[in-house]
């Protein structure tokens, strides 16, 4: 494989683990896939770092992300613990 096609897939991947996270706040949901809004969100988002507020606000993200990240992986593993104790 060349590597402009390796480097293409890489970027595909980010790309799609991008969106992933997107979907996975629920915003798609609650701005009814508006992506003008959508677009709005993060552009707000990029100005809030670029403001004296950075600091602060990536340490708060970071945190909340963590959590989720946490909270998906006890439910899942929750799951997965119950389906072997139910012989799945």
């Amino acid at each position: 494989m060349r590597t402009w096609q390796v480097e293409r897939r890489k970027r595909t991947r980010h790309l799609i683990e991008l969106g992933g996270l997107v979907v996975k706040t629920g915003i798609v949901d609650l701005t009814g896939d508006d992506r003008a809004t959508i677009l709005g969100a993060l552009i707000w988002i990029a100005q809030k770092l670029q403001s004296d507020e950075r600091e602060k606000a990536l340490t708060l993200w970071a945190t909340r992300g963590r959590q989720a990240f946490a909270a998906e992986r006890d439910a899942w593993n929750f799951t997965a613990a119950q389906d072997r104790r139910d012989g799945a």
